[in-house]
Formats: C-alpha cells, structure tokens, sequence
C-alpha cells in the first residue's frame, strides 16, 4: 500500500510547482489539488494552470516553459 500522507513541498509561494518528498499516488489532494498522475520522490506537480509557453517557475526562479499546457495536479518534467 502507498504512502496515505506523502510529504510534498512548496519552495516558494509564487513558485508554479511543488516537488514530492515521497511518492505520490494519482488521486492524492494535497492543499486542495489533487494529482492527475503518480509523481515519483524529487518530481514535480503543478499547483496552477501553466499555459503553453509560460514560464515554470521552482525557487521563484524560472527553470523552463511549459511545452504544452499544463494542468494543476499534473506531472512535471
């Protein structure tokens, strides 16, 4: 069975992603978002919509652009 309670963090307040400590089953709600897919330890998830070509922001820094939109909850990589 997996883990019920998964860490997951959030480094910065405006940052668009959050990034999981433990794994994360698909369905799990985390402060109100809900991951559309498993996100392994160390991936990252969407905490907000991220339209084709934003920037995706971790550490208040940006460190890509979405290649596709992106949903909360979805993997990111």
């Amino acid at each position: 069975m997996g883990n019920l309670n998964p860490k997951i963090v959030r480094l910065h307040s405006r940052d668009d992603v959050c990034v999981a400590i433990d794994n994360v089953a698909k369905g799990t709600d985390w402060e109100g978002i809900i991951s559309a897919d498993s996100i392994p330890a160390g991936h990252k998830m969407a905490v907000s919509r991220i339209a084709t070509g934003e920037p995706v922001r971790k550490f208040n820094q940006i460190i890509g652009f979405a290649s596709g939109d992106i949903e909360p909850g979805q993997h990111v990589h």
